[in-house]
């Protein structure tokens, strides 16, 4: 997906194995079957609209998209000080999100940071656009940051564009 090659690119370039990369993601829908499965679990926004962090929230909308992202050391633009990626560990199902496992894997890309807290003014969330998945998310993000949630400018593409599954780093 495209946040694992975003990780990978970026541990690439801090660990000294090369001094540029690329993290690119595809996401097509040739074939109806995903957007026929996610109707068919409750999934999918009836309106089409994923409502990222919105008390309004009432599943996702699929998208296409091309998205490619050059990494540097040292480069201007989008800074990655650190990243992590894992399993979300034990929940009660498959789209079930796990918040412990959340709050550690946030802890761990901020550790390998070496940034503090106040160092971090953006977040690019997961946002499901449910009403499981985002009070969640907001729950672990809150957890991490405590007493800063309100100064941070929280966002997720997904709200804008729709889900582009690989594209999105799903």
């Amino acid at each position: 997906s495209a946040l694992s090659a975003v990780h990978g690119g970026a541990q690439a370039i801090l660990g000294g194995e090369c001094g540029l990369a690329l993290a690119l993601a595809v996401s097509l829908k040739l074939a109806p079957y995903g957007t026929l499965g996610g109707a068919s679990a409750g999934m999918l926004s009836v309106d089409g609209r994923c409502k990222t962090l919105d008390a309004r929230a009432n599943g996702y909308g699929r998208s296409e998209g091309v998205g490619v992202l050059v990494l540097q050391y040292g480069g201007t633009g989008v800074v990655v000080c650190g990243s992590a990626g894992r399993q979300d560990g034990r929940s009660a199902s498959l789209t079930a999100p796990n918040g412990s496992a959340q709050r550690v894997l946030l802890l761990v890309a901020l550790g390998r940071s070496r940034a503090s807290h106040d160092e971090v003014g953006c977040i690019e969330a997961h946002g499901t656009g449910t009403a499981l998945g985002d009070p969640t998310e907001a729950g672990a993000l809150a957890a991490v940051h405590a007493g800063r949630i309100s100064s941070l400018a929280v966002g997720a593409a997904k709200a804008n564009v729709g889900h582009s599954e690989a594209g999105s780093g799903q």
